[in-house]
């Protein structure tokens, strides 16, 4: 399955992200429901492959099925069924470990987890103590795993998803690793590496600075090392950098740093508007997209080269909206 490229129009294949298969609308609750979510199956759909995984069923459960809830330590909390007491941690944990083998291999980019589920819940997952009162504490005993096997996978859950600021930084994060893995695996690795750190690299500043300098050194260096160690290398710093959050006071970095490209072509209203701009993104008065506008128009008027291939001004679909609403 293909998509267009979001730079120069070459087609590539949709990203393939696990997710939890209730969420796609399949009825595999314990009532035999669903939680469909048409954001992810409407909207970024459109983008994306969707490998669903429901640990219940997979592991043999029934569909209906008994509720189940998380009990005890919430570092290492058990799968109990509520009106019979089966522990059910162990059929579950040993489904869980194979299962994430089986989706090494299934070339996957993320996973979106069901929020509150204690088999796939990523974080804030109750968890009962003795007195059977709950602490949202843990995480489904899948969802712990899965993290465990893959430390630095874009992953979220949908709830999450809901914030503007959390799904802008997911999806940014599985179309950097898809541009990262073909870049990767081209044969003269040391020339795509520079020219991918090339056009990542205000995106990398606006979530990490010390990021952006340990990249830089490392691509700086890699004739000293082997391309395999480089390339790992740089790939966990790349997931590391954006797992941080972009704030709008690194964005405004950025921008005035772009804004600087033009000093010598602007005309002093047209610098008074993009400071302005940019200083009111800061502020909170506008949207990210706004003065990221206004900087691509001029980026096409003066064919700046540089910036023109930064991916910062267009990091994923601009029909998915995310920067209007941060």
């Amino acid at each position: 399955m293909i998509l267009m490229d979001l730079f120069g129009g070459a087609e590539m294949e949709k990203i393939r992200l696990g997710i939890s298969s209730c969420l796609l609308g399949n009825k595999v609750r314990y009532d035999c429901g669903h939680k469909l979510d048409r954001f992810l199956t409407d909207t970024l759909g459109k983008y994306v492959e969707y490998v669903p995984v429901c640990p219940e069923v997979e592991c043999g459960l029934d569909i209906p099925r008994k509720s189940m809830r998380l009990e005890g330590n919430p570092a290492s909390p058990r799968l109990i069924v509520t009106t019979t007491r089966e522990d059910m941690t162990q059929r579950l944990v040993t489904w869980a470990q194979k299962r994430v083998v089986q989706l090494e291999k299934e070339d996957i980019y993320g996973f979106i987890f069901k929020s509150d589920s204690p088999s796939s819940g990523m974080e804030r997952v109750k968890i009962y103590n003795e007195k059977s009162m709950p602490v949202k504490a843990g995480s489904g005993i899948f969802a712990r795993i899965f993290m465990e096997n893959f430390p630095l996978l874009p992953v979220e859950d949908e709830g999450r998803l809901h914030d503007p600021s959390l799904r802008e930084n997911f999806i940014e994060r599985i179309f950097a690793l898809k541009r990262w893995r073909e870049a990767s695996s081209s044969k003269n690795i040391k020339k795509s590496l520079i020219d991918f750190h090339t056009k990542h690299k205000l995106l990398i500043l606006a979530h990490s600075p010390k990021h952006y300098q340990l990249m830089g050194k490392l691509v700086a260096a890699q004739n000293s090392l082997s391309g395999q160690d480089v390339s790992k290398q740089y790939q966990d710093l790349l997931l590391e950098s954006l797992k941080i959050m972009a704030t709008p006071k690194k964005h405004v970095n950025v921008l005035q740093h772009m804004m600087g490209y033009f000093k010598e072509k602007l005309s002093a209203d047209e610098k008074k508007e993009l400071l302005e701009l940019i200083n009111n993104y800061g502020a909170g008065y506008v949207p990210l997209i706004v003065p990221v506008t206004l900087i691509s128009h001029y980026v096409r008027k003066y064919n700046e080269p540089y910036l023109k291939e930064q991916v910062y001004l267009n990091p994923h679909p601009s029909e998915l909206q995310l920067r209007n609403h941060v």
